[in-house]
């Protein structure tokens, strides 16, 4: 049987608990966790990731075993965490395994149930899960609706610093577009290392290649400000690690929210924030990931 594809999504990322998080912010931990308890009867509504969520448990309705599995690893404990499950039940969502860490950041049970992908609202978590070598992304908050009605899920992802390494990005942010443009004309049949999200567009890529042609539950495209001639290295790459894209978008610096508008994306992975922005404002849910030169600049200017 082939390997599960799992995604792992924090409770904040997979429901509202926004009301909740300002008790624990104003009043702190105890306050808290008397009133997860008190409320654990009542539903939360849905969060950022939910429709994907729900969307990606979908793709089992097409196999005779389940291909893919959601776990749940939330900062909560089992005793506050009580309110999640049973909004999961409510929910109908085959959501099973769990790992609640009381406060400290759950990234350590990624590696032990095979995670491919972790969906956080918590910075510190993402960026400990990326150190540890699992794509993860911060989920922002969308104006976006809850789509159910579609059952393909799109993935949209940058290039550089998300799929491939920042190599290249780094040689843009140095030395500027012209050498940039250069450098990848010349190393065109130089296969770029991969990203953060390369195993996981690879564990993608695996289950679309057991759907039949035409009907598969999952669509992926690449989103990038690259273009001419640079686009050559990176269909080269893709071709060299046997991976394959459905769309690719080579834009030359334009605002990408339209686009992933058009595409109608369920989620965009981006390492830039001004490009997270720019789908926000098209009401696609998008997601930061943390890594590369340009998340390392940041860091160092605060």
């Amino acid at each position: 049987m082939a390997k599960k594809l799992v995604i792992a999504t924090s409770s904040r990322a997979l429901f509202d608990l926004d009301e909740s998080h300002q008790v624990f912010v104003n009043e702190g931990l105890p306050a808290y966790s008397k009133y997860q308890i008190e409320h654990e009867d009542k539903v939360l509504a849905p969060g950022e990731a939910f429709p994907m969520i729900q969307k990606f448990l979908k793709i089992n309705d097409r196999f005779e075993e389940p291909r893919v599995e959601v776990i749940l690893l939330s900062r909560n404990t089992a005793d506050t965490g009580l309110r999640v499950f049973n909004s999961i039940h409510h929910h109908g969502l085959n959501i099973s395994r769990a790992a609640f860490t009381g406060g400290e950041s759950p990234y350590r049970y990624l590696a032990p149930f095979n995670g491919h992908l972790f969906l956080s609202t918590n910075a510190e978590d993402v960026r400990n899960a990326l150190a540890q070598g699992v794509a993860a992304a911060t989920l922002l908050t969308s104006r976006r609706q809850q789509d159910q009605e579609a059952n393909q899920l799109r993935f949209a992802f940058d290039g550089d610093a998300v799929i491939f390494s920042d190599e290249a990005e780094k040689i843009y942010k140095s030395k500027g577009l012209d050498e940039f443009t250069r450098h990848e004309k010349a190393s065109a049949k130089t296969p770029l290392s991969g990203g953060p999200f390369k195993s996981f567009l690879a564990s993608l890529n695996a289950v679309q290649t057991e759907c039949k042609s035409g009907d598969c539950p999952i669509r992926t495209a690449l989103v990038t400000a690259r273009s001419a001639p640079a686009h050559e290295r990176v269909i080269r790459t893709l071709r060299a690690w046997n991976i394959r894209i459905d769309e690719s978008l080579f834009l030359g610096g334009l605002s990408k929210g339209e686009f992933l508008s058009a595409y109608g994306a369920d989620v965009f992975f981006d390492d830039q924030a001004t490009h997270c922005e720019s789908a926000r404002d098209h009401d696609i849910a998008s997601a930061h990931v943390p890594h590369g030169i340009a998340n390392h600049r940041s860091d160092s200017e605060t």
